[in-house]
């Protein structure tokens, strides 16, 4: 692979990146004792810090985070993500159960992190480990588990700015919000008098379902399981990376009743995606009977992906 397609050591990276910009709020204090991760989020509702308190961490940030949203940004066109869209959303690249799609994506080894040794099923399991432990909906830990299979699409052949990193929508102006947002200047969208409104091609408070998302694994995997889900949990994978919107407040203009009243889901979910990771490898092997059974119960099979 080229070096424009592999600009960060490896996809989690990325997360790390992401602890940089919100860092636990439980390691300060800011959370009560026996104040559950979910409640915190969902209490927050459609708060989100100021755009004055986004943090600009650019001189901190590794260089490698840096060149990838370079290219990101640079790249995450309209044209681009219908491109994406018309190749993969007719779901044909093949046919597997959740469980094979999970280990497919364990084939996707991180070898050059030093920080952990542990494979994609067990950072999953450590998600959906932690929402079980706090008593939560069995859609709501189906959801942690797979929430990041979309990320097969490195195993596609895709690269990893079209795979990863914070989500946007596009055919509209880039928000400010947007981590690294000096990028986008470097976009052909950017001088595209359709996309440089507002709104753009869409309409004010239209709702995101008329929204193209830049292309990644959320969009994608959102697509592969939108019929068998509630809609709490699609909008969990559909949007968790989409970190200007519900960590930044962004993009309201776009979002109708429904968005606002389902993103306090997203809120909800993302401590379990950020915060969970660990070095305390959990048992696949005596999990998976559980997590099986958990498949079983909302998806058939196989899917189409």
């Amino acid at each position: 692979m080229n070096k424009d397609a592999r600009p960060l050591r490896d996809l989690d990276e990325w997360e790390e990146d992401l602890l940089r910009r919100y860092p636990d709020p439980s390691a300060a204090g800011d959370r009560q004792a026996g104040e559950a991760p979910v409640a915190e989020a969902i209490a927050a509702g459609g708060g989100g810090k100021q755009t004055g308190a986004f943090r600009d961490y650019g001189d901190s940030a590794p260089a490698r985070v840096r060149d990838f949203y370079r290219l990101n940004h640079r790249y995450q066109t309209v044209d681009f993500v219908r491109q994406q869209r018309r190749k993969y959303l007719a779901l044909e690249q093949r046919r597997m159960s959740v469980w094979e799609a999970l280990e497919f994506l364990n084939t996707l080894v991180d070898e050059s992190d030093p920080d952990t040794e542990l494979s994609q099923i067990e950072h999953l399991l450590q998600t959906a480990e932690a929402i079980r432990a706090d008593g939560h909906p069995r859609w709501f830990i189906l959801t942690g588990l797979i929430h990041d299979l979309g990320k097969i699409l490195c195993l596609f052949g895709e690269p990893q700015w079209a795979v990863v990193g914070d989500t946007f929508p596009v055919g509209c102006a880039f928000s400010d919000r947007v981590v690294f947002a000096e990028f986008f200047r470097e976009n052909p969208d950017w001088n595209d008098s359709r996309y440089r409104s507002e709104c753009g091609i869409y309409s004010p408070a239209g709702g995101l379902d008329q929204v193209l998302m830049s292309w990644g694994h959320d969009e994608y995997l959102y697509h592969v399981v939108r019929d068998h889900l509630p809609d709490e949990a699609l909008y969990m994978i559909r949007y968790h990376s989409f970190y200007a919107a519900h960590r930044e407040g962004a993009y309201r203009h776009l979002m109708d009743e429904r968005d606002e009243r389902l993103f306090r889901w997203v809120r909800a979910f993302n401590p379990y995606d950020l915060y969970t990771k660990s070095h305390r490898a959990p048992d696949v092997a005596g999990l998976r009977p559980y997590y099986q059974e958990l498949i079983d119960e909302f998806f058939p099979q196989e899917l189409c992906w």
